[in-house]
């Protein structure tokens, strides 16, 4: 038997567009996964690994044009499959897990229900279908089985909505499940959780894995070869380790340089943005970015900071002592203190639930403490009134996570932009567009985008307009609430070399909201670690980073996607 006929999906010279899109989404697409196997799919947004993932699971929405390749399983060519055909395949011989469970699981079906139907769909008796749903609930690692199957999805956390997804997948034991970003929402310790029951099924049961990530570390991880993806196209396959030790291709090295748990404590912040210009300075001719923009430094700062970027006086911002209560009597925060410094950068990290979204909203004024105080430039704030709040806030801005979500999609980016000069009547309406433009070239984005609307932008330009919005007023801190969470590898990394330089020219102070250890590594100059709503660890980066004290925060850094993979890649030189 050759090696072709062995493997249990072959992809071959696959091409798939979207209506009369000339770029094809998916460009000679190969390769192949064998029982058992974890293969890793890497790349950016708009790779076509998603599109993969919808190939691969007959998913593809009606406007997609298959054009040439096949797509051979167990032997069998599904490129030109039925519907029936697929419906009988995918969530019986393919399993798939796809990224928002969210959106994925029924709201109104209680959980029993909908993983019951996972198997009467294919034929498992209803009665039989419904003495197997402890068992695979089990098997994803949640306890208490029965209070879960009869919990709505809202009743559940993330992380065990996801596990509920992975036990439908595997509910009519797969020969493969198509994982497509199964864990990119999840804190580290979850993720970890998720992906641990996930290679231990498939390694148990030898179930072949195709996991499609954005995140270079959870494939370092986790797979046994990775396949790297660019605009449409595959670019480089090999070994985990081959990959990691000698990456071929100028896009691969571009993406190990921006993973911020492989480059290390700011060790890629001035080099990723290069590597990247050269793999792909294509792509942002074509999306309008100014990357040689000249530093244009916004006139309220440069009044306000004239002479003092260097000074290191007072912090800017001190929490003391604050402690959040609800009315169900949760107590979100407790006696949380710590401070930002001028110019610098505090990260605060934690995992869901540890409260750094309450903190954020104290320190923001949009939230009232039940105890404690947020003393700002000297002041404090905390009970501000409505007069003392607009002066705040004008000094205080915020870019949140989700930059779909919070631009407006009906307005154009110059509107967007100068929204905030408008509501404090800065400007005419000439010179506030003139500023908007500015702003625009500050994030390294063209002048030429102000007329366009959120929806012609990628997730990494809306992000940069978020930046610019919020720089618009001339604040003196930012506060990001995961305001790199949701973007891929390398677009995080140039948005943190964004933010790296707007603080060296603008003195801007941040106060930067992650769950991710990695990226919080990189920017901040101290770092505050929550749990349970209380502070447990806090102190300068390096020595948080390097030398961690509790044990909680121990267990984060070894938790953090590509900490098991480097170490394995070590483990390698060292037997070398």
């Amino acid at each position: 038997m050759s090696e072709a006929q062995s493997n249990l999906l072959r992809v071959n010279g696959l091409r798939v567009s979207y209506g009369t899109t000339a770029t094809p989404a998916l460009d000679q697409v190969s390769l192949h996964i064998d029982a058992g196997e974890i293969v890793a799919v890497v790349g950016e947004s708009g790779s076509g690994k998603s599109t993969l993932a919808a190939a691969l699971t007959g998913l593809l929405p009606g406007n997609a044009l298959h054009h040439s390749g096949n797509i051979v399983f167990e032997g069998r060519d599904l490129a030109g499959a039925s519907e029936r055909a697929w419906v009988a395949l995918r969530g019986g011989r393919i399993g798939f897990v796809p990224q928002d469970p969210g959106l994925s699981l029924d709201p109104i079906q209680r959980i029993g229900v909908q993983l019951r139907e996972a198997l009467t769909v294919h034929g498992v008796p209803r009665r039989q279908a419904a003495q197997q749903v402890p068992r695979l609930l089990a098997e994803v690692g949640l306890a208490d089985t029965d209070r879960v199957a009869r919990c709505f999805p809202h009743e559940l956390s993330g992380g065990m909505r996801q596990r509920v997804l992975i036990a439908m997948a595997i509910a009519n034991e797969p020969a493969l499940i198509v994982a497509d970003e199964p864990t990119s929402a999840l804190d580290v310790t979850v993720q970890r959780q998720v992906l641990d029951h996930l290679e231990g099924l498939a390694r148990r049961k030898g179930i072949a894995v195709l996991l499609i990530t954005h995140d270079l570390g959870v494939a370092l991880d986790r797979a046994d070869r990775i396949v790297v993806m660019q605009q449409g196209r595959v670019v480089e396959t090999n070994t985990t380790a081959a990959l990691f030790e000698q990456p071929r291709h100028a896009y691969t090295r571009a993406l190990l340089a921006a993973a911020p748990i492989l480059a290390g404590h700011g060790a890629a912040r001035h080099t990723t943005s290069h590597a990247m210009d050269s793999a792909d300075s294509a792509t942002d001719r074509s999306t309008g970015s100014a990357r040689n923009s000249r530093n244009v430094i916004p006139l309220p700062i440069r009044e306000a900071y004239a002479g003092k970027l260097a000074e290191r006086a007072a912090p800017l911002l001190v929490l003391e002592g604050l402690s959040k209560i609800f009315r169900d009597g949760i107590k979100a925060v407790d006696a949380v203190s710590f401070d930002v410094p001028r110019h610098g950068t505090t990260g605060v990290v934690g995992e869901s639930g540890s409260g750094k979204s309450t903190t954020a909203r104290i320190a923001l004024c949009l939230e009232r403490p039940s105890a404690g105080k947020v003393i700002f430039d000297g002041q404090d704030v905390t009970h501000l009134s409505r007069g003392g709040l607009r002066d705040f806030r004008r000094r205080v801005q915020v870019v949140y996570q989700n930059p779909y979500a919070s631009l407006d999609p009906r307005f154009t980016l110059a509107r967007i932009i100068t929204e905030p000069l408008e509501a404090y009547a800065v400007g005419t309406a000439a010179s506030r567009r003139h500023r908007a433009a500015e702003l625009l070239e500050q994030v390294e984005l063209s002048a030429g985008l102000l007329d366009r609307k959120p929806a012609q932008l990628s997730g990494g330009q809306r992000q940069r307009v978020a930046i610019a919005r919020a720089l618009a007023i001339g604040p003196e801190l930012l506060v990001l609430d995961e305001a790199v969470s949701a973007l891929d590898v390398s677009v995080q990394a140039r948005i943190l070399e964004l933010l790296a330089r707007l603080q060296r020219e603008l003195g801007v102070s941040y106060l930067f909201i992650s769950h991710d250890l990695a990226v919080v590594r990189q920017i901040s100059d101290q770092v505050v670690v929550l749990r349970h709503g209380a502070v447990v660890e806090r102190g300068p980066a390096q020595n948080v980073f390097e030398h961690p004290r509790h044990p909680y925060t121990q267990a984060l850094l070894a938790d953090s996607p590509g900490q098991r993979g480097a170490s394995k890649q070590h483990g390698l030189h060292l037997a070398a």
